[in-house]
């Protein structure tokens, strides 16, 4: 591998509160090193077109409590072709960027790792997404902001359920991962949360309903990850239980981008700047095609196929702590 003298920066995929704050530890870092650094906007898709800049220090000042990101994004579909993986290279070559830090979810970790494969490109990714799901780190940055701004939205929603004795079904983001559904439920006191990990969450929740949950409560709340199914999520749980039981007063919220939004909290703000510093770190001692990490508070290079690849498994013993706590 030759000597790694200017870097590319990119963030893709959906936005994540820290992201600013992860652009600007890894521009400085690279500068402190003497490196030559060049923010790429719009992700890949800037990448293919050639919306690139050269960063110097100020590029990067007064951001670190900037929810979003300065260098944009977006999904690139034409980055998922190889003609548009060798457009991309053709411009990191004109520009003479040796290495690449993108930060982004499991999207954008794949397009690193086949972009990294196919033209021997040193990459390292941190991971930059709400929904928590990348393994191989106990955390990504934007989940504890995510996480922060739900507790701050079921707690007010929780107010009105209580004044009106409702059963409220509340919508949040996480597809295919239930971490901010479960960590939400359990931080705001639901009684119940419906995860895409658990397969039988609705017939239990048939039940504490049967059973009649007025009987210790006036009200009721249970967070919803959201579905590809139209039918699905907090609106078509809702809808289910309002035929079951008509005589229940059900309602829906679903909380839908203010979760992306908002200024980055402490520790995201913290998190974000120790993987950008990390990153540079990585690469100028010759690590390529790694996520940046966090396992017990310390920093852990982890292979983009174990990122993207492996499963990050929900710790069943929460849904017990949810369970327990909500009788």
């Amino acid at each position: 591998m030759s000597e790694i003298k200017s870097i590319g920066i990119l963030t893709s995929g959906g936005d994540a509160p820290g992201m600013n704050a992860a652009i600007r530890a890894v521009t400085r870092t690279a500068i402190f090193n003497g490196l030559k650094v060049y923010g790429i906007y719009r992700g890949y898709q800037g990448l293919i077109e050639d919306h690139i800049e050269e960063f110097k220090t100020q590029n990067v000042s007064n951001i670190i409590s900037r929810g979003g990101t300065i260098l944009k994004t977006a999904r690139s579909m034409e980055f998922k072709t190889p003609e548009g993986r060798a457009l991309a290279y053709e411009n990191m070559k004109k520009h003479e960027i040796d290495a690449l830090v993108v930060i982004g979810g499991d999207g954008s970790m794949t397009g690193a790792s086949y972009l990294a494969k196919e033209f021997d490109v040193p990459i390292v990714g941190l991971p930059g997404t709400i929904d928590n799901d990348l393994a191989g780190t106990d955390v990504t940055i934007g989940y504890d902001t995510a996480m922060n701004t739900i507790m701050d939205c079921v707690d007010k929603i929780r107010d009105t359920a209580t004044s009106h004795a409702r059963l409220f079904f509340i919508e949040v983001m996480g597809r295919d991962a239930g971490f901010l559904a479960l960590n939400g439920a359990i931080a705001t006191g639901c009684e119940d949360v419906i995860i895409p990990e658990e397969k039988t969450q609705y017939e239990q929740l048939k039940e504490l309903v049967a059973n009649g949950f007025r009987k210790s409560k006036s009200s009721a709340m249970v967070i919803v990850t959201e579905s590809k199914d139209p039918n699905g999520g907090a609106m078509g749980l809702a809808k289910k239980m309002k035929e079951e039981f008509p005589d229940y007063d059900v309602r829906c919220s679903i909380l839908g981008h203010l979760q992306r939004g908002g200024s980055p909290t402490a520790a995201d703000r913290i998190l974000a700047s120790r993987t950008g510093y990390a990153a540079i770190e990585a690469l100028l001692q010759g690590q390529r095609n790694v996520m940046i990490g966090v396992h017990n508070d310390h920093i852990v290079n982890v292979p983009f196929a174990k990122a993207i690849k492996d499963d990050k498994p929900i710790d069943q013993e929460l849904l017990n702590v949810l369970r327990v706590l909500s009788i």
